[in-house]
């Protein structure tokens, strides 16, 4: 590491320290030379993951976006914020799980991921999110779709 004083590469860690989360590790150094001490920090470099779209495009994986999706099909259900914040970081660490090795995912992947989740939490949810995510034309599909739902409360 340079020093920022004398631009020596020579330096010694004095100190090593982990954050909260242990992304960061925050190294307080003195430089051989002059013996100025400074801070450096080290965090793991992550490759983006990125969607690919149904009309083929790219863009990076933004868990804002699934985000806006589920607040706003649970609106108004009684469902907490901490409920929530949960079930983003289900679909947040499947998604990563899922696209790990190639750093690649499909749009459908993380719908049906998302689905998967607010089922779990509410069925109402669950029918919002489908009705626009799989872009209901009709009421047939919507009718299909919570008769599919009732018959596996039924089994439950």
């Amino acid at each position: 590491m340079r020093c920022p004083r004398c631009g020596n590469e020579q330096d010694r860690v004095l100190e090593s320290r982990q954050n909260r989360d242990s992304t960061t590790i925050r190294r307080r150094r003195e430089c051989t030379e002059c013996g100025y001490r400074f801070t450096s920090y080290e965090r793991i470099e992550e490759k983006p993951i990125i969607v690919i779209k149904k009309d083929g495009s790219q863009q990076p994986f933004d868990i804002k976006k699934v985000e806006r999706g589920v607040l706003t099909c649970t609106d108004k259900l009684k469902i907490s914020h901490d409920t929530i914040e949960k079930i983003l970081h289900r679909i947040e660490d499947s998604i990563r799980e899922k696209a790990r090795n190639t750093h690649l995912i499909k749009s459908t992947e993380i719908g049906e991921e998302t689905l998967k989740q607010l089922y779990t939490v509410s069925p109402v949810a669950y029918v919002r999110f489908a009705s626009v995510y799989r872009a209901f034309d009709d009421l047939d599909m919507f009718i299909q779709e919570i008769e599919h739902i009732a018959s596996q409360v039924r089994e439950n």
